[in-house]
């Protein structure tokens, strides 16, 4: 039973028969009350998937997968509301009352969560896509690293692209991309800055969908328990269309310019293009650092520089400053992974200046400016 241990998503525990003996005929073989009051953050995942594996097993509703679909959106969105009214008290205050809106979204979705997993899930073809399915689509070696920090983590990829992953969340990738195709596998949220190489176009897999791009930066939020997911474009150009592994999809493949976002609803496969993310209150608030900085710089000190990326980034720079004092630079570092923007750097400042890279934390060394 180890492997429980291992255990990160509802869909885990869904497909564990030990676990559906459990929840469903009180047997109780494997220890897991005792294994699941080990942890409380454990604790509050056991009980999601409990929730779930009984709503699958009510009988099917009455309501159409419209009136499903619309009910499960107004209740995510009065839940958003509650968050975004939430002041900033201690963290005791703030765990309570996330707590209790995940009680309350819990008691408000159960009844339609039967109907529609059970119109969706098992009595149609299949259309939700696991983190899971989608990295045993894959046969390479995957690599893969987990956010579960409090904190924004830098993932550096073989090709110089940079991922800029939120907490809870995961990305999946090969240690070297080889063939004519650079592949990634998300779940959660990151924020992405691809190298460019027009020969190999890079493809971020999420949940239900594929983005692709040559090089560009964007951002793509797909958790496996939100009923939607999202992509965002700071610069460049992206393409979205659904996976292949979704059932009765189009197939259709939206293109997206800079400030422009898609939402694609999971539980009916709609897409919805947002010219103006101005006019989004929930893209707006959920805009970051790294997509308001500019990084167009005009003979600015190479200090100022190094706090914009930090603030961008949020990592820690740490430089001479005394040699670095007067140094200023002209450069645009707009468009370019980390990597790639602390070499330009370096090289703008020369006197073998370079870099190194530990995880959030950059060490510059430098003789100077020229």
């Amino acid at each position: 039973m180890q492997k429980r241990n291992k255990y990160t998503e509802i869909e885990d525990f869904l497909s564990d028969e030990s676990f559906q003996s459990w929840v469903l005929f009180k047997i109780d073989e494997d220890g897991w009350e005792e294994w699941t009051l080990e942890s409380r953050q454990r604790a509050k995942l056991v009980e999601d998937a409990r929730l779930m594996l009984l709503a699958m097993k009510v009988q099917e509703s009455e309501l159409s997968n419209s009136d499903i679909h619309r009910a499960l959106q107004e209740t995510w969105n009065k839940i958003r509301e509650k968050e975004n009214q939430e002041t900033l008290q201690n963290l005791k205050v703030r765990s309570i009352r996330r707590q209790f809106l995940s009680g309350v979204a819990a008691a408000l979705l159960i009844g339609l969560m039967s109907a529609w997993f059970y119109t969706n899930y098992f009595k149609a073809d299949t259309q939700i896509v696991t983190y899971k399915e989608l990295i045993e689509e894959n046969n390479e070696g995957l690599v893969e690293q987990t956010n579960n920090s409090n904190k924004p983590q830098i993932i550096t990829l073989s090709d110089g692209s940079s991922v800029l992953l939120q907490p809870e969340s995961k990305l999946s990738y090969p240690k070297i991309f080889t063939g004519n195709e650079r592949k990634v596998y998300l779940s959660g949220e990151g924020f992405f800055e691809i190298s460019k190489n027009p020969q190999k176009p890079f493809f971020v897999y999420a949940n239900e969908i594929v983005t692709k791009v040559v090089g560009t930066s964007f951002r793509v939020k797909a958790y496996s328990d939100r009923p939607d997911v999202e992509i965002l474009v700071r610069t460049g150009k992206v393409k979205v269309k659904s996976n292949d592994l979704v059932s009765k999809s189009e197939n259709e493949e939206i293109v997206l310019l800079p400030n422009q976002a898609l939402r694609f609803q999971r539980s009916d496969l709609k897409f919805n293009k947002i010219t103006n993310i101005t006019q989004d209150a929930v893209l707006v608030q959920s805009v970051g650092n790294i997509e308001q900085l500019s990084f167009e710089f005009n003979d600015i000190p190479v200090s100022q520089i190094f706090e914009t990326i930090e603030q961008a980034y949020l990592v820690n720079i740490d430089y001479p400053k005394n040699k670095l004092t007067d140094c200023h630079l002209t450069t645009s570092l707009s468009d370019q992974p980390l990597t790639e923007k602390l070499k330009i750097v370096c090289k703008s400042i020369g006197n073998n200046t370079s870099f190194e890279m530990n995880g959030n934390q950059i060490i510059i060394t430098s003789d100077g400016c020229n």
